[in-house]
């Protein structure tokens, strides 16, 4: 499982090795549990996904529910992403179009990580540049807050100045292939090249 951190913090100052700190021991955690996904399926006793009710482009409420029957492929990331978010997506998006029929099958979810900037107007446009079949998601920040609790999702602001937008958002970058029930089937890396991402969804989607 990779990091989407868009700052290196730099030497100086007790808070920025606080900072260093906390978030090397995120991905400690984040790490152990992406390498025994990427090793051999989820650990023991923990579960992955669960039901969800969010908003779409239009605004409209939608939940786990109304995807039942396809495979969700979920991305969980952010519209001011400057690079992890958009280069996972468009290898999603090639990777859709490398699978044939069988990319019929799949439902290729964006879910924001940053609420109060992704309104449903946003994420609707973000989405609509990786192709038709991604759909984007956004909610209320206890909305967020549940659906990436569920899947597991490390997120966090990084302030960058005063300003009410003068932030950034680290997050963990792994994809959820979940099954038409619903349920967790396998992580995605989400680093993967298009046409390798798209062999490993032939030999998960049936």
């Amino acid at each position: 499982m990779s990091m989407d951190t868009d700052e290196t913090p730099k030497a100086g100052g007790p808070g920025r090795l606080y900072a260093a700190i906390g978030l090397a021991m995120a991905l400690l955690l984040i790490g152990t549990g992406a390498y025994m996904w990427f090793s051999g399926g989820t650990p023991a006793g923990i579960t992955v996904g669960g039901p969800f009710a969010l908003q779409n482009g239009d605004g409209k409420p939608v939940s786990d529910k109304d995807f039942r029957g396809k495979y969700m492929l979920v991305y969980f990331g952010y519209t001011y992403c400057p690079d992890v978010c958009p280069t996972t997506l468009n290898a999603v998006a090639d990777a859709m179009d490398k699978l044939g029929p069988k990319a019929d099958r799949i439902r290729p979810l964006f879910i924001t990580v940053d609420p109060k900037r992704d309104s449903p107007a946003v994420v609707k446009q973000f989405a609509a540049a990786f192709g038709p079949r991604m759909e984007g998601l956004t909610g209320s920040v206890e909305q967020i807050a549940t659906v990436a609790k569920e899947y597991r999702v490390y997120y966090a602001e990084h302030r960058t100045g005063p300003g009410p937008d003068d932030y950034t958002m680290d997050h963990s970058s792994v994809l959820y292939l979940m099954g038409p029930d619903g349920r967790f089937i396998a992580p995605i890396r989400a680093d993967m090249a298009a046409d390798q991402m798209a062999a490993s969804l032939a030999k998960l989607v049936s």
